[in-house]
Formats: structure tokens, sequence, C-alpha cells
């Protein structure tokens, strides 16, 4: 008590938070730039622009919903693009009119082809599937860990992008979903996506969230003091699964129309890569991220179809976005495996600076040092 008075900033003694108002503050911080990049857009951005950066906030979220496992457990987590995938067709099949279900799913099971429902029931059905199938699969996921879990989780994509493909009855196979009710713009994907990095990070904060890194740091320890790493690798992969069912649902009804590819290994590397780049132990991490390597990708796409500077045209490099990622990960991994923030959160940064800039708190803390 005495050498929290001592280095106590002068005049007050703080009340520390509690475990939720922490994540609540420091989830806050760290949707604030995605708070401005998308009012910068919203206001002054044309709108090829606008849905560039409302696809960049679905990414965002998918990559948020990976770091829920991933970051919490050390688990490194390849079969979220199939809650993307659950997501998305669950809220198509659902909310689609009659009159374009005739067109692309006539021979629907379960009279499927005759359903239509507004958008709120239907989000609410499609999430309630994502959350059975991933319940279902957390009763395996959870009994494995390190190499073990990562590929069942991967062979746990290959079988529903299987089901995607060949259930044409259904799925309509390999042929584009169409006909999906466009219901979204990007201050919906804006609110949703800071809505996804506060419950991240109230996750994370939470008691089951410490001791699950706890668990993923040391697991005999765990298991020495009662820890159930089984359960809280359930409850995590359940949010994840969620979290990114969801994002499959907004990008439903933003594009209007989806296919099997989509959530397939294309866009597990790009979360990945995203993921990787950031920092997997923190939400921050994952924020900053999808944010920088979103941006990144952009440059690239343009400089692939060639650019002309000074009156010459560069060739066309096809191809150079998916060598790109490729060079994130491997970069990433050989030079700094724990990413660009680590497990710092954005609020971490923040009280470091505000403990360097505080008056006489260094001299505080060397005296207590000297005693």
């Amino acid at each position: 008590m005495k050498q929290d008075l001592d280095t106590a900033p002068a005049g007050a003694v703080a009340a520390p938070l509690p475990w939720w108002g922490r994540a609540l503050a420091g989830g806050a911080l760290a949707a604030l730039p995605v708070i401005v990049i998308g009012l910068i857009v919203l206001m002054v951005a044309p709108g090829w622009v606008q849905n560039l950066t409302a696809m960049a906030l679905i990414n965002l979220m998918i990559v948020v919903g990976l770091q829920i496992y991933s970051g919490n457990s050390g688990i490194v987590h390849l079969g979220h693009s199939a809650f993307v995938g659950l997501g998305a067709y669950g809220m198509a099949i659902l909310t689609t009119p009659l009159v374009m279900k005739k067109l692309s799913i006539p021979n629907a099971p379960f009279g499927l082809a005759g359903v239509e429902l507004h958008w709120l029931p239907g989000a609410a059905l499609a999430l309630l599937v994502v959350g059975v199938i991933a319940w279902i699969s957390a009763r395996v996921i959870a009994r494995l860990s390190g190499i073990a879990a990562t590929i069942v989780s991967l062979a746990f994509l290959m079988v529903i992008h299987s089901v995607f493909l060949h259930w044409p009855a259904l799925f309509k196979g390999n042929q584009g979903f169409f006909g999906i009710p466009k219901l979204i713009g990007l201050p919906e994907l804006l609110l949703a996506a800071c809505a996804v990095i506060l419950i991240a990070r109230l996750f994370r904060e939470s008691p089951g969230g410490l001791q699950l890194r706890a668990s993923a740091q040391d697991q005999k320890a765990a298991d020495a003091i009662g820890i159930d790493s089984r359960a809280l690798r359930r409850h995590a992969w359940i949010l994840s699964a969620l979290v990114c069912g969801l994002a499959g649902i907004l990008f439903a009804v933003f594009s209007g129309t989806i296919s099997p590819r989509l959530f397939f290994f294309q866009q597990v590397m790009l979360t990945l890569a995203m993921l990787i780049l950031g920092g997997m132990a923190s939400v921050s991490g994952a924020v900053a991220g999808a944010v920088i390597l979103s941006l990144v990708l952009e440059l690239i796409r343009n400089i692939e179809s060639g650019v002309t500077i000074g009156g010459v045209t560069t060739p066309a490099l096809l191809g150079l976005s998916g060598v790109a990622l490729g060079m994130v990960i491997v970069l990433c991994m050989a030079l700094r495996p724990q990413g660009l923030l680590g497990h710092r959160e954005a609020d971490d940064f923040l009280e470091k600076w505000r403990v360097s800039r505080t008056p006489g708190r260094n001299d505080r803390r060397d005296e207590n040092a000297t005693r």
C-alpha cells in the first residue's frame, strides 16, 4: 500500500478501474482510429472508396474474431472463414425474396425455398445456426492443442467448403448466390466493427480470458491450480465463431451476392496475415494489422495493373498482392513473430506515455528502488 501511494501522481491516488471498465476504455481507444478513418471516408471520399472501406471493415471484424480464439488460446485457427461463410449463406437463404429464390434455389430442401424472413429474425436465426455448429465443433477442437488443433480447424474449413460446393440445391454450388437484399452501408459496418472490438477486448480482460491466456503460456501450471482450459477454449471458439458469422451476415447484406470461393483459402490467408502483422496476442494488434495491410494491399492492387509515372507506364504485375501477403507472413514470423504491437494494447502505450510525462513520478520510482 505504501509503495502504491509513493508511486501515485502527486495530489491524488486514483482508484483502479474494474476489469470491464479497463476493457471498455481500452477497446474504445483501439477503435478510435477506425472511427476517425471511417468518418473521414464518409464525409469526403467517393462511393468506390466507401465500398473499399466497407470491405476493409468486414475483414477487420473477421480478424478480431480470429484473435478472440487464437490470440487468447495461443492456437492458430485456420477454420474461421467457414463460420463467415455459414453466416453469409444463412442470411442469404433466410432473407432473399421468394421471387429471387425461384431463380437461385427453387429446389431448396426443408421448405426453405418458400421462406422469406425479415432481416432481424433472419440474422438471429443465422447466428443461431453458426452457434450450434460452433458448439458441436468445439467439443472436438477444445480437446486438442498445438499443431493438432490447427490441422483440425483446417479440416473443418475444408468440410464446410465442400458442403457449399456439393449441395447446390441449397448453396448453388460454385455459382454465385444472388438477389440478397442490400440492407446496410458503411455507417452500419463502422458501428458493427466498433462493437466487435469492444466485445473482443471485454473477453480478453475477463477472468475467463485471463485464465485462457495463462493456460496457453503454461498448461501444467494452469491444470495444477484448477483452470479448465478445455472449457475456456470452447467458450473462445464459440465467441470467435459468432463474431465471424456476424461478419458474414453483414457481408451478405452489404454486397448482395456471395459464392463459396470468397470464404476459402484466400480469405484465410488475408485475415491471418493481418493478425500476424499486428500481433496475435492483442485486440489492438488485430485492428492495427487489418488497417495497415488493407491500405498496403490497395496500393499494391493499383500497381498490379500498371501505373504511369513521368510518361512511363510500368508493366502489369499480376499476382503481386499474393506475393505481398506471403512476404508479410514470412518476414513477420522471421523478424518479429510477436507482431508490431506484441501483447500490448493501445491503452498500455498510452499509460506508458502518461507515466513518462508525469512530473516527479520517475524520481519517486528511483527513491523507492534505492530504499
